[in-house]
């Protein structure tokens, strides 16, 4: 049996990458309803920071999804 190593380093390297961006992604997120917490305590609004963290989550909810579908595929 031989081992890749190439393919597996390469593998190992966009699953760093991307775990590292979902996380960056949602912390963006929950840091959004947090700006949109403190804009409505203040009596402004908030409705650019939660369209910001909707983005975000959406944009989760959709990487993990494309994920799930290629290892089902």
């Amino acid at each position: 049996m031989k081992i890749d190593w190439a393919a597996l380093g390469s593998v190992f390297g966009v699953s760093l990458v991307v775990t590292v961006a979902l996380v960056g992604l949602f912390t963006l997120g929950v840091m959004a309803l947090s700006h949109r917490e403190r804009a409505t305590a203040q009596g402004g609004s908030a409705t650019l920071a939660l369209t910001g963290a909707y983005a975000c989550f959406a944009a989760c909810t959709a990487a993990v999804a494309y994920g799930i579908s290629l290892i089902v595929a």
